[in-house]
């Protein structure tokens, strides 16, 4: 604290001096290098941002809705066991889990007895067809056979897609109605090929009907929910490219949205990631570069601490000859790390980027002294 009161002492005297000056510009603030030195000011040259990119916008890595699928319990039971677990890899129609349930048995019973009903039913009917063209019977009575026979075929098509829904194969049911041997046993299957995210049952737990097993999704592509300033919105295009350098991942702007998070003052934009998506994880958040349309090619990154803000604008100040040049400039966007900013600079100008509150200080001392 003793190092640094000639410095404060210094500044309230630097600040009620240029107070006093009545010629002297708002916009200049003059300073002499040991002064600089003994503030800690220190400068840095622009660098220049490639047009129209822009880095920095948090993004979140999620998975699309059309690649996910809920694994359930066929029916009602016991589940005996469980093939697979988190984070592993299935294929379509590979076993998951194994359920015993007695109401299967039941199922396939009445699935039996509707076949041996249309079985009897379409006999009876093709002898009182046969009876018919011979003159023997009346055709009230084939018509008649003719509805049992449909309403029989009818009850064994409902039987034979309700155990369908239960997990069993055309073939399964193929052999069922040769052997007519009743099971107990069901199985859960992968309704398509990719990575078992959760696990949400145990082995001996009973299950309802439709009570979710697995979630199962496909992890190529993947999205990224961006989330940028709602004042960059406009400059975003639909099939613009994305990129994550830090995964090395890629792809395009699929959506912007329309809708403004009141809290962030963010909007959302969805990107398809089609490079790169094995090296991200669902949920996992980022740093997206996005490009922006329309870019002028007079952008700088320049460090946040680099600008001040002063009744709600931005500005630099600019090194000269005699201290420093007060420029206003627009901040395009900022991160952690770096902001974007435009404005009436050449390019090959040093800007304040150390020390800006005793420069800020000195500056509204000017402003306050006019």
């Amino acid at each position: 604290m003793t190092n640094m009161r000639p410095a404060i002492l210094w500044l309230t005297g630097l600040c009620c001096c240029l107070a006093a000056a009545a010629g002297l510009a708002a916009d200049n603030v003059p300073l002499t290098q040991q002064q600089m030195q003994s503030l800690g000011i220190a400068v840095a040259p622009l660098a220049a941002q490639p047009s129209g990119a822009a880095s920095g916008f948090p993004a979140q890595v999620v998975i699309p809705p059309a690649q996910v699928r809920v694994v359930s319990a066929p029916l009602a039971g016991l589940i005996e066991s469980m093939a697979v677990a988190a984070n592993d890899q299935v294929k379509k129609g590979q076993v998951l889990a194994r359920l015993q349930s007695p109401m299967l048995i039941e199922t396939q019973r009445e699935f039996l007895q509707a076949a041996t009903q249309a079985q009897l039913a379409r006999d009876n009917l093709g002898r009182d067809d046969k009876l018919l063209k011979e003159g023997i019977v009346a055709e009230g009575r084939y018509l008649a056979a003719k509805s049992s026979y449909a309403q029989a075929a009818a009850a064994l098509a409902e039987r034979r897609q309700t155990l369908r829904l239960y997990g069993m194969s055309d073939a399964a049911l193929g052999r069922l109605q040769a052997s007519g041997e009743l099971s107990s046993t069901v199985d859960a299957v992968a309704p398509m090929a990719g990575t078992v995210l959760e696990q949400l049952a145990l082995p001996g737990q009973r299950a309802e009907a439709a009570a979710p097993l697995y979630k199962v999704a496909r992890l190529d592509p993947l999205w990224l929910e961006i989330q940028l300033p709602v004042a960059n919105a406009a400059a975003i295009v639909v099939g613009a490219p994305v990129n994550v350098p830090a995964y090395a991942a890629a792809g395009r702007v699929l959506s912007v949205g329309r809708n403004v998070n009141a809290a962030s003052q963010t909007v959302t934009v969805r990107a398809e990631v089609t490079q790169g998506a094995q090296s991200l994880r669902p949920g996992q958040m980022l740093e997206a570069m996005v490009n922006l349309a329309g870019g002028s090619g007079k952008e700088w990154r320049v460090p946040p601490a680099a600008v001040v803000r002063q009744q709600g604008r931005a500005y630099v100040f600019v090194q000269t000859p005699s201290g420093f040049r007060v420029q206003e400039v627009t901040v395009l966007h900022g991160a952690n790390d770096a902001a974007t900013i435009a404005g009436a600079l050449r390019g090959d100008e040093r800007i304040a980027v150390r020390g800006l509150s005793a420069l800020k200080a000195a500056w509204i001392g000017v402003g306050e002294g006019e």
